[in-house]
């Protein structure tokens, strides 16, 4: 097998008896295992989980320009520059004091404004989440043939589920960021969004992705146990349980 094979999609690791079938091709099955040891060596708060990080969201960016996913695409790189950012953020000390990051809860008054702003992004994606997906798309196509690779826009289709595409999509994003500065609550989020993920693709059919969601959904409940046990022996407490936090 070639290089260039094994990048192919449709290059079949193995046909999952699922369903109507489905068939796994060795860039998918890598990308999902990398992905899956990120989270878990995330919620252990091992800092190489973002190497894994990265060799995630570098390979699915791959699957989702070979099925023309390219608003996707995009967010891929976004989530490339987060594990870069979190790496740097996780291994580097921060404050006056120079201590390096510790495992805490966001404070009241960040922990409401986030929820605020969640709740605006949500409902404002949901409304626009065609145009705007359309647009990233446009955007990744212009910028992929700007680099010479001469790819077509492909005929775009209305999102089946808008407000939900939309929550995920959001709270992946500040999912993201809160566990780049080590918040408790980015494994309260990931929780969320792994089961909004597993009810989508029931729903379409995408038997094997919801079994990895179902994977990915305990992984971030161990997450979320372990980082609260870390918080409270770091001496941070809940934001509704104190104003403040260390």
């Amino acid at each position: 097998m070639d290089i260039a094979s094994w990048f192919d999609i449709n290059n079949t690791l193995v046909n999952i008896p699922i369903g109507a079938g489905y068939a796994m091709s060795w860039i998918e099955a890598v990308g999902t295992l990398f992905g899956l040891l990120c989270i878990w060596l995330a919620s252990q708060e091992k800092t190489i989980n973002y190497l894994f990080g990265l060799i995630n969201v570098s390979l699915f960016a791959v699957i989702f320009f070979q099925i023309q996913l390219y608003g996707l695409l995009l967010l891929q790189l976004f989530f490339f520059c987060a594990n870069v950012y979190g790496w740097y953020a996780w291994t580097h000390p921060t404050g006056r004091q120079g201590q390096p990051l510790q495992v805490r809860w966001l404070a009241r008054q960040k922990l409401i404004l986030t929820a605020v702003a969640v709740s605006i992004a949500v409902a404002a994606l949901a409304v626009f989440i065609d145009p705007v997906f359309f647009s990233l798309a446009r955007w990744s196509v212009a910028g992929l043939n700007l680099l010479g690779l001469s790819v077509s826009l492909p005929e775009l289709q209305p999102d089946p589920f808008p407000m939900w595409d939309a929550m995920v999509t959001v709270l992946s994003v500040v999912a993201q960021v809160l566990m780049t500065r080590k918040y408790v609550e980015n494994w309260i989020l990931w929780v969320l969004i792994n089961m909004i993920s597993i009810g989508i693709y029931a729903a379409q059919g995408v038997y094997a992705m919801a079994i990895e969601y179902t994977i990915l959904l305990f992984i971030a409940a161990n997450g979320t146990r372990e980082w609260m046990a870390t918080a409270r022996s770091n001496g941070s407490v809940h934001g509704f349980a104190r104003g403040t936090t260390i």
